[in-house]
């Protein structure tokens, strides 16, 4: 693609709409930090990236993503996803009193990541209509309730092993979500089969899927951990 510049001021001759969008469709086929890298190289192509039609659709595969300076937030967001497939969220979806001093330290490293990066998209990107967190094993209820409560239009929330989230969460899509039309919640162990089906009952032109989520073992406090240790080891000693 080449442009005709004037002699005079080195700009296209093009009109500046035209020019504008001609920036934008280029800038939609780069990645994040192709887009960052570019943008850098004149004020044309700065404004372009600072354009927030440019970024109506944001993907994440990995936590560190969300701390670089290489996209925008803004009010025309419409899709958003974070998606962390890495042996670390193991770590992250153990119980908390459960970690090691090492698991801990690892885990402190990256735990309110994506909390403060929605908090930000709460105050935003008001009209985002699909989120998708995937491996985001420190997100909590809170977190998921304020996106319902400030991103009213969103049609579409896709969780997966977030392992944090719990029958709040089902609550607040009856509550907030009133344009929701399809919710997952994947391998969420801590969602039960009682919060389930209040949905179905309560939202029931809602599409919902929730895959081993109630059949999974759910979080529970160290007494009762302790508790289920004596029963089974009084079972083996009398078996």
């Amino acid at each position: 693609m080449t442009f005709c510049f004037s002699r005079q001021n080195s700009t296209p001759c093009s009109k500046p709409r035209a020019r504008v969008e001609c920036l934008l469709h280029v800038f939609s086929f780069l990645d994040k930090d192709s887009r960052r890298n570019l943008s850098l190289t004149c004020i044309r192509l700065r404004e372009a990236f600072l354009d927030p039609r440019l970024w109506s659709l944001l993907h994440f595969f990995s936590l560190c993503e969300l701390k670089r300076n290489n996209y925008i937030l803004g009010p025309l967001l419409r899709h958003l996803s974070i998606c962390w497939h890495s042996s670390r969220v193991k770590v992250c979806n153990i119980e908390d009193w459960m970690k090691t001093t090492f698991q801990r330290d690892l885990c402190s490293k990256h735990e309110k990541l994506v909390s403060h990066f929605l908090e930000r998209v709460c105050h935003m990107c008001p009209n985002l209509l699909s989120l998708t967190l995937s491996g985001c094993g420190h997100i909590t209820d809170h977190d998921v309730i304020s996106v319902l409560q400030s991103c009213r239009q969103l049609q579409k929330l896709c969780l997966e092993n977030c392992s944090r989230v719990t029958d709040a969460v089902l609550q607040a899509v009856v509550t907030h979500g009133n344009s929701l039309v399809e919710v997952r919640l994947d391998f969420c162990r801590n969602i039960t089969q009682m919060g389930l089906q209040g949905i179905r009952q309560k939202r029931p032109g809602v599409w919902l899927s929730a895959e081993r989520s109630a059949g999974m073992i759910p979080d529970s406090q160290p007494e009762e951990k302790l508790h289920i240790r004596r029963a089974l080891q009084k079972v083996l000693v009398f078996s």
